[in-house]
C-alpha cells in the first residue's frame, strides 16, 4: 500500500499551514513548508536562497510554456542545466514533491502539491480559508502588524499563491471542485480543522 499525502492549501492568515502541521503531528507524518525549499535545493544542487526568492510567485505565460514543454518532455540534468532559473525552480519544486510522496507519508503545504500529485491514489487535497477581516486580525496578533500592514499582506500574498498556483496547473485557485476538501478555519477551528481532515482521510 501506498503512503498518504495530505496537499494544503491556504489563504494567507488562514491558519492553514498551523493545520497542517498540527495534522502532520497527530497522524506522525512528515511536514514540508518551507522544509520543501531546503529538501529541494539539495535535490538540485540550487541554493536556498533562490527557491526562497521564487516561493511560489508566477512569472511570465512564456515562461510558463517552457516549464511545461520541458516537464513534458521528462526531467533530465541536460534539460536541467539549459533553463532559465525560474523555471529551475519550478522543475526542482515539483520533482521534489513526488520523491518525498514515494519516501513517506506526509503534509505538504502549497507549492502546487496537490498538482504535483494528482495521480496519487494516497492524495487527500484540501483548502483553508476564513473571512478577510479574521485573517487580517490574525497576522495583526501573530506578526504585531497594524491594520494597513496586515490588509496589505493579505492582498500580495493571496494575489502571489493564486497567481502561482492558477499559472502552473491551469486550474483556478480555492475553487472548491479543485480539492478534495475546503474549509473554513474561522467556523470549524484549528481543533476543528484537524478533525475533519483526519476522518475524511479515514473515509477515503
Amino acid at each position: 500500500m501506498g503512503n498518504t499525502i495530505i496537499t494544503i492549501g491556504r489563504e494567507a492568515g488562514s491558519g492553514g499551514r498551523m493545520i497542517g502541521r498540527m495534522v502532520a503531528e497527530k497522524l506522525g507524518f512528515g511536514f514540508y513548508d518551507k522544509e520543501l525549499l531546503e529538501r529541494a535545493s539539495k535535490d538540485s544542487g540550487l541554493c536556498q536562497e533562490i527557491f526562497e526568492n521564487h516561493d511560489e510567485k508566477s512569472n511570465s505565460s512564456f515562461l510558463y510554456s517552457l516549464v511545461m514543454d520541458t516537464y513534458s518532455l521528462g526531467y533530465n540534468s541536460t534539460l536541467f542545466h539549459e533553463t532559465p532559473i525560474n523555471q529551475k525552480v519550478f522543475l526542482a519544486q515539483f520533482e521534489t514533491i513526488k520523491k518525498i510522496a514515494e519516501e513517506e507519508s506526509c503534509v505538504i503545504v502549497g507549492r502546487c502539491a496537490d498538482y504535483a500529485l494528482a495521480d496519487n491514489k494516497g492524495l487527500l487535497s484540501v483548502f483553508i480559508q476564513a473571512p478577510r477581516q479574521v485573517r487580517r486580525q490574525h497576522l495583526m496578533n501573530s506578526r504585531g502588524l497594524d491594520a494597513k500592514q496586515a490588509k496589505e499582506i493579505v492582498k500580495k500574498t493571496d494575489k502571489q499563491r493564486s497567481s502561482y498556483y492558477n499559472y502552473y496547473t491551469s486550474r483556478t485557485w480555492g475553487a472548491a471542485n479543485n480539492y478534495d476538501l475546503c474549509l473554513n478555519s474561522d467556523m470549524f477551528g484549528y481543533e476543528g480543522c484537524v478533525d475533519l481532515i483526519c476522518q475524511a482521510l479515514a473515509a477515503k
